[in-house]
């Protein structure tokens, strides 16, 4: 079928089928979307001395504090890149490190108050992006997508 018939037809480029992108990347472009976003609305809030791989390490840190090794083994990098990228955002007041209650020598990195106001502006640029979404796909499928997200989760996610 040519274009043309296709246009007569009802069909816009738009709906034309994708070609065959792989389940990975078909959830990387909405993650580096989202990503885009959040970076622009931190700069924008003046956080604008925080880079992406700084960001990235940060948005693994649970509530508690989290050990430097235990962010180099998520973030996939060597433990004295996570160290660095800590000691980065130690100096620009996002995290602080303190004792592990748990080991006497060993240290926790904890988000620190800059690091939360940081955390509320992300969440907000977060919230956005994801009503846009929802209004483009519609409740229904935006229900689907997350709970086969989640269920997909339980065999991708070591550190759920």
């Amino acid at each position: 079928m040519s274009r043309d018939t296709m246009s007569s037809a009802g069909a816009s480029r738009d709906e034309e089928p994708a070609p065959d992108l792989s389940l990975g990347l078909l959830c990387f472009f909405p993650y580096r979307a989202m990503e885009t976003r959040v970076m622009q609305a931190l700069r924008a809030a003046g956080f604008d001395d925080i880079t992406l791989a700084q960001a990235r390490l940060f948005a693994r840190l649970s509530p508690g504090g989290t050990r430097i090794t235990e962010l180099a083994e998520q973030a996939q990098v060597t433990k004295q890149t996570a160290g660095f990228l800590v000691d980065q955002l130690e100096r620009g007041g996002y995290v602080r490190r303190v004792p592990d209650p748990a080991d006497a020598r060993a240290r926790l990195v904890r988000i620190a108050t800059r690091g939360q106001a940081a955390i509320r502006v992300a969440r907000q640029a977060e919230a956005e992006a994801q009503a846009e979404w929802t209004r483009h796909l519609g409740e229904l499928a935006t229900a689907q997508l997350r709970h086969a997200l989640t269920r997909l989760r339980e065999i991708t996610d070591p550190y759920r």
